[in-house]
């Protein structure tokens, strides 16, 4: 990676550790919330081979408008409009019940941007691997819709990277199966 473009990423990701400081992963041993932002710019760059600023600008920045008091308008000046735009795009509407959320996400994903789409993979890839390998109080039920959504989101949205389409069907495949083991377990 150029060292300017490592610079631009680095500075976005000190401005949403800042943002995100005292947010927690719900369940997830407590952990940053930050982690999660590195984990998606982690696997756009070493999974899918990614090195568009904009893109690597709004994976580490994506949640940001969502969770936080950033504004687009702070996004853009500070980041560029394209790398904020894509946030953007990446936000829901915390005001609406969780599962109208994870429907509308299903609803609107073919109206993302390319970049935006491998982000949305990424996220939701991530996501899963968390859900199903940290402790979390959710219900198996739960989790196994997030899988079923995310399958959903994705299936309107793939093309953009095939590299990112295969892994997070790898994932998928390893999330039914880590599923399976959990079921299995809690039968006996």
């Amino acid at each position: 990676m150029p060292n300017d473009l490592l610079a631009k990423v680095m500075d976005a990701a000190v401005y949403a550790a800042m943002k995100h400081q005292y947010q927690r992963r719900a369940g997830y041993g407590r952990l940053p919330y930050m982690n999660h932002l590195l984990k998606v710019t982690d696997a756009l760059i070493r999974i899918g081979g990614e090195r568009d600023e904009a893109l690597l600008l709004a994976a580490v920045l994506h949640d940001v408008l969502e969770d936080t008091d950033a504004t687009h308008e702070e996004l853009s000046r500070r980041f560029g409009r394209e790398a904020a735009d894509i946030v953007q795009e990446l936000t829901d509407d915390m005001s609406i019940p969780y599962m109208e959320r994870k429907w509308l996400q299903v609803k609107k994903a073919d109206q993302l941007s390319e970049k935006a789409r491998k982000i949305r993979i990424v996220d939701k890839a991530t996501n899963i691997r968390d859900i199903l390998s940290y402790p979390l109080d959710w219900p198996l039920e739960k989790k196994k819709n997030y899988l079923d959504n995310s399958v959903q989101v994705v299936a309107r949205i793939r093309g953009a990277n095939p590299r990112l389409d295969a892994w997070f069907d790898e994932t998928v495949g390893w999330a039914k199966q880590r599923l399976a083991e959990m079921e299995k377990s809690q039968e006996k």
